[in-house]
């Protein structure tokens, strides 16, 4: 069966991984990490079956191990490798050896080859998954591959550069960017327009920003978006769910039918995927997976607490939206807009108290429990419902605009 790789490299890892160029003096400098995997068994938009493997930590080498560097070359002692090898069999997961070319190209030699063949097949006697093998060289430039025994090895030919800048490198099957552009690259350029298109992006929510954010990425030239939504149009929807319409609400139309609908009467080269299904639903996990940024447009803290675990757990970047309205007393009103990005080095939602775990709590009961929960609600162990929160379209709009931003 067919099968592509692809690696999550979180921030501080690859600052690490980098900063091996500027230690060295010239010689060749190596180190080893930790893979985390996420398999993929069907890819939303190709069908294709996928293994990401995701940065979890990365260690130095020893400078006592290191036995002869030169610019073409670096020998160490393996013993802490059997150490490494031995934890990621016992804790699942993938060892990599890192080393730089610093007067090379980024590729990987027909030493490296040799010497690579026996680690791995070290690795599969310890019991590991295989070995990882990344290189990079003076301009930074990287490429790895993943060996599965010491004769079978494949290339890893993209990566998702997971931090405060979201970036990917890909060295085959990017999509060209949209031909309707011109004017983004102006400012941005051709990169950040190659960027946009083979983004995986995916919205969980659809509803007043969520419908902001959906053809916002589209209009930005993303290619490939998948949305969670379950809910139906209501009537209250039509202040502010864009792309809606008077009949969707006695039809009863899924807001998951309505931006579908949208996408392709805009026919301007989005694919959408829709998941008729609330995040943590069984199902959603796998396709969140397949993804490389997830926009959070949801309102309820249930499904927040996921995405603030699975960020930490996947390494993929989310960005959350919240938005509370408020009116007072006097006849005046509060607004608080809220875009938060769950990176490498950022801190989570809860560190900053925008979830609460009981609400998060009682609204996963409800979904999954609904009689239980109104039992709950009666005997006053959950704080029910209250009355319907305020909802403007301008200022869903404006907080749309800021996570895309």
């Amino acid at each position: 069966m067919m099968i592509s790789f692809d690696l999550v490299l979180q921030a501080s890892h690859e600052m690490q991984i980098r900063s091996l160029l500027e230690s060295s003096n010239g010689h060749e400098a190596a180190a080893t990490l930790l893979f985390g995997v996420a398999d993929i068994e069907k890819d939303p938009w190709s069908g294709v079956r996928r293994r990401r493997f995701v940065s979890h930590s990365f260690q130095h080498i020893d400078r006592g191990e290191v036995v002869d560097t030169s610019p073409v070359h670096i020998t160490w002692t393996t013993d802490s490798l059997m150490l490494l090898f031995g934890e990621a069999a016992r804790e699942g997961w993938i060892p990599a050896i890192v080393h730089t070319h610093p007067d090379g190209i980024a590729e990987f030699s027909e030493q490296d080859d040799r010497n690579e063949a026996e680690l791995a097949r070290t690795a599969k006697l310890k019991g590991t998954q295989g070995l990882i093998s990344i290189v990079i060289n003076s301009d930074g430039v990287m490429a790895a591959r993943i060996w599965g025994s010491r004769d079978q090895v494949e290339p890893i030919e993209r990566f998702l550069h997971s931090g405060p800048r979201i970036a990917l490198t890909s060295a085959k099957g990017n999509i060209a960017p949209p031909d309707f552009l011109d004017r983004q690259q102006l400012l941005f350029g051709d990169t950040a327009n190659r960027t946009l298109s083979n983004l995986r992006v995916g919205v969980v929510g659809g509803g007043g920003t969520g419908s902001v954010v959906l053809p916002l990425l589209m209009r930005h030239g993303v290619q490939q978006a998948i949305l969670f939504e379950r809910d139906k149009a209501e009537l209250s929807n039509l202040n502010r769910l864009h792309g809606s319409r008077r009949k969707d609400v006695v039809d009863k139309t899924s807001k998951a039918e309505i931006h579908q609908r949208m996408v392709q009467e805009t026919d301007i080269g989005m694919k959408l995927v829709t998941v008729d299904a609330f995040v943590g639903d069984t199902g959603t996990v796998e396709a969140l997976k397949a993804c490389d940024v997830v926009f959070s447009c949801t309102d309820d803290h249930a499904g927040r607490l996921i995405l603030n675990r699975f960020s930490r757990f996947y390494g993929i970047p989310v960005i959350d939206v919240g938005l509370a309205m408020q009116r007072r007393p006097d006849s005046g009103f509060d607004l608080f807009a809220r875009v938060s990005t769950l990176v490498d080095g950022h801190p989570c939602l809860l560190c900053g108290g925008n979830i609460d775990p009981r609400r998060a709590h009682e609204e996963a009961l409800k979904r999954r429990d609904p009689v239980g929960y109104e039992a709950l609600k009666q005997e006053a162990y959950v704080l029910g419902e209250g009355d319907p929160a305020p909802a403007v379209a301008a200022f869903t709009t404006e907080a749309g605009c800021m996570a895309i931003t």
